[in-house]
């Protein structure tokens, strides 16, 4: 069982199951300066037993041992699992995803630019002194009372589905401050898709500097307004308090491109964000050329019925606003992606207790979700249809399931509803528990007063 999942890969694609052989993991310890003594849990082994775990729903440390079968203990796996150091883990992580790069590179793409969609979220973890200072929790929480929680930023290709950059940080951490940590990933004519906490002049204009696009959906601060001509207010009014200014975008009128649709300024604002660094700030031009649009959403059970977007993609003979409002839709799929990342791998609740080991165990589980996308690509080419028609779940189930030897089958193909519409409502009720508001210790403390009265 062990080694199920490099013969697994290799039936599909054999670059990628390079990385998880006996013989590579231990070149790359080697490379790194990392030595150790001959036990059952080598790195080998403890890097098969970690991808088993989390191919396993995440499951028990206890449970890996049956799935390597090995007649050992869970603190034996736990032990072995912490000595590996962590940048043997970010190496392999570096490893996979240049060797899927090539998938992403020959991936149908938009217009002659690959699409990228990039979005944060979070992630749980224990309750223990060490992650509270790292990331922190909720205010709303009691001291004692709430579970670490740490801002996740991740960055998708549309199209495959593939994962190829992550960056974990406190929970109190803006997502423009982790924005251009995923710029490194990015290449010259790519085309970044985000929502509207992503949209401010300096982002777009560090993307702009670099060659890049962005797609975004208007900050809500934003006035936007299409008459021809219209006034502004100047990027440097003689008052601080313009009467005359309220109501007025800030953005300069250029062109008229069409009905809701114009070519604007935008001007450099006056004060420095806190996310971006002096050098950063320094290089940012005055102004930028973007194109602002604005369409209606006709889709039954959609609750926008107006979206506004802004891009640096001006052509409107080359982007039609119609071919931008499509791909703006496809946004949606980072929710799905980002749903069977934490609830179908299960990865919104991270079992590890220190910050290293939450770091080593966020890119086993980027390793694993792309590996499935790597057997929902091969099956959707050998089906004959599109990636993201493929079961993500059917593509996990075969993986798992992968140690008989039996060659990549049929994986389910799902309808096609580009209509469908459901509730955002919970049928099965929780138990009727209070929340907890003290420190178990001084809950347990109580019940045993109460215990103890005559």
């Amino acid at each position: 069982m062990s080694v199920s999942i490099e013969q697994a890969v290799m039936q599909i694609k054999h670059d990628v199951s390079k990385a998880f052989d006996a013989a590579a993991i231990v070149a790359l310890c080697r490379s790194i300066g990392y030595s150790w003594r001959t036990r059952q849990f080598d790195p080998v082994a403890t890097i098969q037993g970690f991808l088993l775990q989390v191919l396993h729903g995440n499951t028990a440390c206890s449970h890996v041992p049956r799935l390597l079968g090995k007649d050992v203990t869970a603190e034996a796996y736990g032990m072995a699992r912490s000595r590996l150091p962590l940048e043997l883990f970010q190496r392999l992580l570096e490893q996979v995803c240049s060797r899927l790069r090539g998938c992403v590179d020959t991936a149908a793409g938009w217009h002659g630019h690959r699409v990228w969609m990039m979005d944060g979220s979070s992630c749980s973890m224990p309750d223990t002194p060490e992650l509270q200072r790292a990331f922190g929790q909720p205010s709303a929480q009691a001291p004692g009372c709430g579970f670490p929680v740490a801002h996740l930023m991740t960055l998708f290709h549309v199209g495959t589905g593939m994962l190829l950059r992550t960056a974990i940080a406190p929970m109190r951490t803006h997502d423009h401050a982790q924005a251009t940590r995923m710029h490194g990933a990015l290449a010259p004519g790519d085309v970044v898709l985000a929502d509207r906490g992503f949209c401010s002049f300096s982002h777009m204009a560090m993307l702009w500097q670099s060659g890049m696009h962005a797609v975004f959906r208007v900050h809500q601060r934003q006035i936007v307004s299409f008459l021809k001509g219209r006034m502004h207010v100047p990027p440097s009014p003689p008052f601080p308090r313009m009467k005359h200014g309220r109501g007025l975008p800030r953005s300069r009128w250029v062109q008229w491109v069409g009905r809701c649709d114009q070519i604007v300024e935008y001007h450099k604002p006056q004060h420095q964000p806190r996310w971006m660094s002096s050098a950063q700030w320094a290089v940012l031009p005055p102004t930028l050329l973007v194109r602002e649009l604005r369409y209606s959403v006709v889709s039954h059970g959609c609750r926008t019925r107006e979206i506004t977007l802004v891009t640096t993609l001006l052509d409107a003979k080359q982007y039609p606003a119609a071919d931008l409002a499509e791909l703006y839709g496809k946004r949606w799929q980072v929710e799905t992606n980002l749903r069977h990342l934490k609830q179908t791998l299960h990865m919104d609740v991270l079992r590890t207790k220190s910050v290293d080991g939450i770091h080593k165990e966020l890119a086993m589980f980027v390793i694993v979700y792309n590996l499935v996308r790597l057997v929902m690509l091969e099956a959707a080419q050998r089906q004959g249809v599109m990636p993201d028609r493929i079961s993500f779940v059917d593509a996990l189930r075969w993986l798992v399931a992968a140690g008989t030897g039996l060659p990549l089958r049929r994986i389910r193909v799902l309808p096609l509803r580009p209509d469908r519409h459901e509730p955002r409502v919970r049928k099965r009720r929780p138990k009727n528990y209070p929340l907890m508001t003290k420190p178990r210790a001084e809950l347990t403390q109580a019940l045993s007063d109460q215990r103890l009265k005559p």
